[in-house]
């Protein structure tokens, strides 16, 4: 077995915002709606962070910038709402990082009694409670806690790619 090094030489220029954001966009990803009902208005932002992380208890993780203006508002919902965007969603997900009095234009949603507010035709939606949030740099990683799951079989995921839209493409 050979093992064959990279030629990797750590400079400043390599570890750049912009470069890091070009090369972390080598790997795909999912992207979820993260949602809930606050004070009567729909709250919710799009994720390409998100990850399950333990069977028991259940949980899943989403990572959201500390800049953000959404969370703080979101994190004071009794549940959230995550919902694993379709391949069909890309316009939904360029409209859940837009304005806010306009991120549910149009979106076929749910809302629970608690509070979760899911998009209708998603591949999967859960509804969550804040396990924990951890520092993380510029960002936060929020665990969530499962409390209902449900999911469809008839639409592929939504995934970001190299910045762009795409889905999963099947072979037989």
């Amino acid at each position: 077995m050979t093992i064959s090094h990279l030629p990797m030489e750590p400079t400043d220029e390599d570890l750049d915002p912009d470069r890091l954001r070009q090369v972390f966009g080598v790997f795909p990803s999912g992207v979820v709606a993260v949602a809930a009902e606050v004070d009567g208005s729909s709250v919710g932002l799009a994720a390409s962070s998100f990850t399950s992380v333990s069977l028991e208890p259940p949980l899943v993780s989403v990572s959201v910038a500390t800049s953000s203006k959404t969370w703080p508002v979101l994190r004071r919902a009794a549940h959230l709402g995550v919902t694993i965007l379709a391949d069909h969603h890309d316009q939904a997900c360029r409209q859940l990082a837009g304005p806010l009095q306009h991120r549910f234009d149009g979106l076929p949603v749910s809302t629970s009694r608690d509070g979760a507010l899911t998009l209708d035709d998603g591949v999967a939606r859960f509804d969550c409670t804040i396990y924990d949030e951890v520092e993380a740099g510029d960002h936060l990683i929020v665990i969530l806690r499962l409390h209902a799951v449900d999911h469809a079989d008839t639409s592929e995921p939504l995934v970001f790619h190299r910045s762009e839209f795409g889905s999963v493409r099947r072979t037989a």
